[in-house]
């Protein structure tokens, strides 16, 4: 039983870094096709984060069959139970990704985009996304915590992108562009709020506690 255990916790690994490596991708065919303009970039942008929808469905077939075949307890339990949860986050990336590919396609917003800290957002985003996978698969506690702490970094260059934008504003009225690129930055922060979500769910499947529960109890 312990043995088929890890051959599907195995299959659960790879099918989580397949869907990471479907968000990354997408995620920077999309800001990068934005900034060139560049319409082939963002559609395959737009085709590559639909196919996690297709993964999120595999991701959740095979957790539960671990759960109702294996019964298992404790860790393990708090192991594939993570999985479950963080697949949502992955899958809303890959969302978010494809938001921003049809944003910018036929947009010509390259521009304006190009004016503010965007492909730099895109990056940190992009790396928040391949360590909170990278720590569930290797169960590393300190990598989690680097990536909640890293969401600071990509909400300070919201920041910085929304004053930009605003003075943009002022100065071009071009006000429609404006408000696509900010909402780009928007997608782009929200990539960084699933990738913290992802890392708490490593902190539980390792400490069994979630900073979401209720005086920090743990769920099993």
């Amino acid at each position: 039983m312990r043995e088929r255990y890890m051959e599907q916790l195995k299959k659960l690994h790879e099918e989580l870094m397949q869907m990471g490596y479907l968000c990354q991708k997408a995620i920077g065919l999309a800001v990068d096709g934005m900034l060139t303009e560049d319409e082939e970039s963002c559609r395959q942008a737009i085709l590559l984060a639909k196919e996690t929808d297709e993964s999120e469905k595999t991701v959740e077939n095979l957790c539960l069959k671990m759960i109702l075949q294996q019964q298992p307890v404790a860790s393990d339990l708090r192991k594939i139970s993570a999985g479950l949860k963080m697949v949502t986050d992955l899958e809303r990336m890959g969302d978010q990704a494809e938001d921003i590919g049809e944003i910018a396609l036929g947009h010509n917003i390259g521009k304006w985009a190009s004016k503010v800290e965007l492909d730099a957002m895109a990056k940190e985003a992009i790396s928040m996304v391949h360590k909170c996978v990278k720590a569930y698969v290797d169960s590393d506690l300190d990598l989690a915590r680097e990536v909640i702490a890293q969401d600071d970094v990509v909400d300070g260059y919201f920041d910085s992108i929304k004053e930009k934008l605003i003075s943009m504003l002022d100065e071009d009225k071009t006000g429609a562009y404006i408000v696509d690129v900010l909402m780009v930055a928007k997608y782009l922060e929200r990539i960084g709020d699933h990738a913290v979500n992802v890392g708490e769910w490593v902190e539980y499947a390792i400490t069994g506690v979630h900073k979401g529960t209720p005086d920090q109890l743990p769920l099993c």
